[in-house]
């Protein structure tokens, strides 16, 4: 077996494990369910690079990249400090 094959057998099962873990599944149904935990994760992780990428050029094209970054530290925070506060915002 080449390094990639062991590479992969590790992720897939960690992958597993975690889904395992983090959900009510049992073992088995997680073992059958590894082909569509493998694309989710992969699809999350596509989502990630690419509004990572779009925020980095985003952010270089920016006047004040600081001011840019500032606004989404204050932003972040704020739904941070809600959500362990356990504010509610009104349903329409």
């Amino acid at each position: 077996m080449t390094t990639r094959y062991v590479a992969a057998s590790v992720a897939v099962t960690v992958i597993v494990v975690l889904a395992v873990w983090l959900t009510s599944l049992s073992f088995q149904r997680a073992i059958l369910l590894a082909p569509v935990l493998v694309i989710g994760v992969a699809a999350v992780a596509g989502l990630f690079v690419f509004w990572g990428r779009v925020g980095w050029d985003s952010l270089q094209r920016a006047q004040r990249p600081r001011l840019v970054l500032a606004a989404a530290a204050v932003i972040v925070a704020v739904l941070v400090v809600m959500s362990v506060l356990g504010v509610n915002l009104p349903h329409e």
